[in-house]
């Protein structure tokens, strides 16, 4: 029987007129009136913790919440999705990402068939290939060891273990640098054409069908820039496939005992876990890399097993729901206080937007409501200086979400003290404001005279009222980097759900490609297409400058 649309429901008719009411709250009183929100509004999972406190929100708002997501469904989802539906339905797809996590013990099946074997089997390969290159077994054709690893990769191949890999900096091999390539911009691979050598440089392509226009493009220069040193019989020893196209692989080059299967139910923004994560390991060692994929289950295990009142990814999912959808916030900021966090807020552009960026329902109806937000970002404090003007006292209302570790995994005295303080401050800012009785009241202390202070009242007050939510954990370590993807993940499935979209295609990406290769043929002089008058006109110049 078809669900019912969430803005159909008692529940989301019940939060739309709970929502006339919250306009009207201000956090600084709801803090004051309950002397417990911080531990009522607040959760522990798989080595986080989540404070959602500093929203304009209530006991009761998380109440409706909870029941709008059980009127969506979301638990039955949410089953199907871990025991192998086809819940991407425009590509008859399972969506089994989070069977890569989880033990070899685990039975996850698909269609009749145990997976695990399989996936362990190809993790086993990922293990021995690392060791080999550790160890010095694995040699260049000149027989130096491997010193730089560069995957060649775009999307999801690229943004999860770029961001993995300068997440867990501290863990990598001093012997082993690694490097990422994505764009058909030559100025990226040319970059790094300046750092490495041919003899001691190992080149992973990640491409399942092994036909991405741009990560071929960048592999097959990577291959020529490689030809000028060594010879083709060479190949194998310095180019690596992740990829499902064995025919395509073999006839690179590469040998097909070096190519790295994974899976179509493994979505490109989901790939991190799966083989796609080599260079992670090759970076920290496969040991780290096992302790990323235990984090990820053990927020996997929390997420199916956790009551909704008390589930990490359930209420994060939710209190963005509320935000979107009832107080009509349009973006989200993520403000990372680690540095090496850096590439989060890119990462998580991809795994939002890509999946919930959507205006049809699973039905194929146009929705009628928000979907995912605008989800930008910086790390802290960075950010402070750049854009948080805008937070604090711009026209629009943004939500943040503050990611912090309690612990530095450096050494250097007071900078973790001043990290902290300045994530904490923020978030507190943002909720408080300052009001016009507070900014009278400093000045005049400073001796200001009355008519200056009238006039720069204005400029000082800030609205306060702005929601954030802080997630903390011990340190960044493997395993809790591991939960704290999964979180992500797992919000975003929620939401999905909820909207009634289909979190895991992306046809928008596709039509773009589709038109990029007419215009190359164009560019190249091979062909000749009717355009409108400005792609036509660009195309002009561009083939004038060309020439």
């Amino acid at each position: 029987m078809h669900l019912p649309l969430f803005n159909t429901t008692h529940a989301y008719n019940k939060l739309k007129e709970h929502a006339k009411t919250a306009a009207t709250w201000q956090m600084r009183d709801l803090f004051a009136a309950e002397p417990n929100r911080f531990h009522h509004l607040s959760v522990s999972a798989a080595g986080l913790f989540l404070d959602y406190s500093k929203n304009r929100l209530n006991s009761d708002t998380v109440s409706c919440l909870i029941d709008l997501a059980r009127a969506c469904q979301v638990e039955e989802k949410r089953d199907t999705m871990f025991n192998g539906g086809k819940i991407n339905n425009t590509e008859h797809r399972a969506v089994l990402h989070t069977a890569l996590r989880a033990p070899q013990n685990d039975t996850v099946s698909f269609e009749g068939q145990n997976m695990m074997p399989e996936i362990h089997a190809v993790l086993a390969k990922v293990e021995a290939f690392t060791r080999r290159i550790h160890s010095g077994e694995w040699t260049g054709y000149t027989g130096k060891r491997i010193t730089d690893v560069i995957n060649i990769g775009i999307g999801g191949s690229d943004l999860g273990p770029r961001m993995v890999c300068q997440a867990l900096r501290p863990y990598h091999h001093s012997d082993i640098r690694v490097h990422f390539v994505s764009n058909v911009d030559g100025h990226d691979l040319d970059a790094v054409f300046e750092q490495i050598q041919p003899e001691t440089s190992l080149f992973i392509i990640a491409s399942k069908t092994f036909t991405t226009l741009e990560t071929m493009l960048n592999a097959h220069t990577a291959r020529n820039w490689f030809l000028q040193s060594g010879n083709a019989a060479d190949l194998p020893q310095h180019f690596i496939a992740i990829s499902t196209h064995a025919e395509a692989v073999s006839a690179f080059g590469i040998h097909l005992d070096n190519m790295f299967p994974f899976w179509d139910w493994v979505g490109g923004r989901y790939s991190v876990w799966s083989a796609i994560g080599l260079p992670i390991a090759l970076a920290v060692g496969y040991d780290y890399f096992a302790q990323f994929l235990a984090g990820a289950y053990a927020m996997d295990t929390h997420f199916r097993h956790a009551a909704l009142e008390i589930n990490m990814p359930v209420l994060l999912a939710l209190v963005g729901i509320w935000n979107r959808n009832f107080l009509d916030y349009a973006s989200i900021s993520i403000a990372p206080y680690l540095q090496d966090l850096r590439d989060f807020p890119s990462y998580l552009q991809q795994l939002e937007m890509e999946s919930n960026g959507k205006r049809i329902t699973k039905a194929g109806t146009p929705v009628t409501w928000h979907t995912s937000p605008v989800i930008w970002g910086n790390v802290g404090t960075n950010g402070q200086h750049a854009y948080f003007q805008l937070l604090h006292q711009g026209t629009d209302i943004t939500p943040i979400d503050f990611i912090t570790a309690l612990k530095p995994s450096h050494t250097l005295p007071g900078h973790h003290a001043a990290l902290l303080a300045n994530c904490f401050a923020q978030s507190e800012a943002l909720m408080l404001g300052k009001t016009a009785d507070e900014v009278h009241a400093d000045l005049k202390a400073q001796n200001m005279a009355p008519d200056e202070i009238a006039f720069q009242i204005p400029h000082r007050t800030f609205p306060g009222n702005r929601p954030t939510n802080t997630i903390l954990m011990n340190s960044l370590r493997p395993e809790s980097l591991g939960a704290l993807l999964a979180l992500y993940e797992h919000k975003t499935f929620i939401q999905g759900a909820i909207w009634d979209v289909n979190s895991f295609d992306q046809w928008g990406v596709e039509l773009g490609k589709i038109l990029a290769k007419t215009i190359q043929e164009e560019l190249e002089g091979k062909t000749s297409h009717h355009h409108d008058s400005s792609t036509a006109g660009l195309i002009k110049m561009a083939r004038a400058a060309l020439k």
